[in-house]
């Protein structure tokens, strides 16, 4: 089976749940050819700058306007400009690598490749699955993709709203948020063994940033100040940003050591050690988490979608929400407290979803089958 994966390059997240997915489709079936592309790479320069510039400049200096943004196209009136983008955004280069490599599966991880790809394959007629993987714990109106064969999705809430926005509810399989197989065979790893192995203290708790850094975390130093002021020694690991592979900074605010670390492929180890994670609520990092046990600490998660993720996250008593800097520090203290934490770990067990890249590769090759059966 050949299948093309498409992510899109607003985050890590979209990249990691295809290479999950393509990973367990090897593995379920030897014979699997996947290619992983950022779909962005299709787009015209103006095109990415439009995308991808508003989207981060909004995130940096505007929030407001992306929540403005989010609310306003969340709905099935939203502007046919806006609607009709999913029909010719980076359609002429998604329609070069269509014709080159021929995929029988496409897999996207984000809504415009799935409908582009559809759309392509009304018009030109491409025969291929076409699949979606939502990463996000609500539905929007954009993740509701007719043009797909098959959506899947992280939980049931999603799936009914999936089916309540008018997806027929044989098109939808609850799988998870596809994570990597690595954190599965961490489940109960040894936390104090993990640390030593990476040069950090066994017996200072050990809170592990999310966001990746400024350019997608515009609090990062904020939190860092409050957790600088916790009053006792932390270990405070901020990963990614600019910094390059192997190298570490260390800095001291307070009583907390920071660590600031480049491209890391230990990320996965990092946050089995940690007690911790602080800062936004990706659904890659909800999925990762929850799957350790590791409660988060959350603050100015991204407007819309990471709003629900911290919602779902605090429903299932796997997180403290905090809506003002000035909360971040005593939630800390109390997310520390031994039993505190081992209640939010529960809550954080019972949301995990450890073997969703599995499911996901399972269900696109039961719906693959079927298809070839017609």
């Amino acid at each position: 089976m050949r299948a093309l994966i498409l992510s899109a390059s607003f985050g890590s997240g979209h990249h990691q749940a295809n290479a999950a997915v393509g990973e367990a489709l090897r593995t379920l079936l030897p014979s699997t050819e996947a290619r992983q592309t950022d779909f962005l790479r299709h787009l015209r320069g103006y095109e990415r700058q439009i995308v991808l510039g508003t989207y981060l400049a909004w995130l940096r200096h505007s929030p407001e306007s992306y929540r403005w943004y989010y609310r306003f196209t969340d709905r099935e009136t939203e502007p046919k400009t806006i609607r009709d983008t999913y029909k010719w955004m980076g359609r002429e280069g998604l329609r070069r690598e269509l014709q080159s490599y021929q995929p029988e599966v496409v897999v996207s991880s984000y809504p415009t490749p799935a409908a582009v790809a559809g759309h392509l394959r009304e018009r030109e007629g491409f025969d291929f699955l076409n699949v979606l993987v939502v990463t996000d714990y609500r539905v929007h109106q954009h993740w509701v993709r007719p043009e797909a064969d098959l959506l899947l999705v992280p939980t049931a809430e999603t799936g009914r709203q999936m089916v309540e926005r008018g997806i027929p509810e044989e098109r939808v399989v609850v799988t998870g948020i596809p994570i990597h197989p690595r954190y599965r065979e961490l489940i109960g790893a040894d936390r104090t063994g993990l640390r030593l192995k990476h040069g950090l203290k066994p017996d200072v708790p050990l809170l592990l940033m999310s966001g990746g850094g400024q350019a997608t975390y515009r609090s990062l130093e904020k939190v860092i100040s409050q957790l600088g002021l916790l009053e006792r020694p932390v270990q405070v690991l901020v990963l990614g940003g600019n910094g390059a592979s192997g190298e570490v900074a260390v800095e001291q605010r307070g009583q907390a050591s920071v660590y600031r670390l480049g491209f890391t492929n230990a990320f996965a180890e990092l946050l089995a050690a940690s007690d911790l994670v602080v800062g936004k609520a990706g659904g890659l990092t909800v999925a990762e988490a929850t799957t350790l046990g590791v409660p988060m600490i959350i603050y100015d998660p991204i407007p819309g979608q990471e709003e629900y993720n911290a919602d779902y996250l605090v429903r299932g008593d796997a997180a403290i929400w905090c809506k003002s800097l000035a909360e971040v520090r005593p939630a800390v203290i109390r997310a520390l407290e031994s039993a505190e934490h081992a209640l939010l770990s529960a809550g954080a067990l019972r949301l995990s979803v450890p073997d969703a890249a599995d499911r996901a590769a399972q269900a696109i090759l039961t719906a693959f089958g079927e298809r070839q059966k017609r």
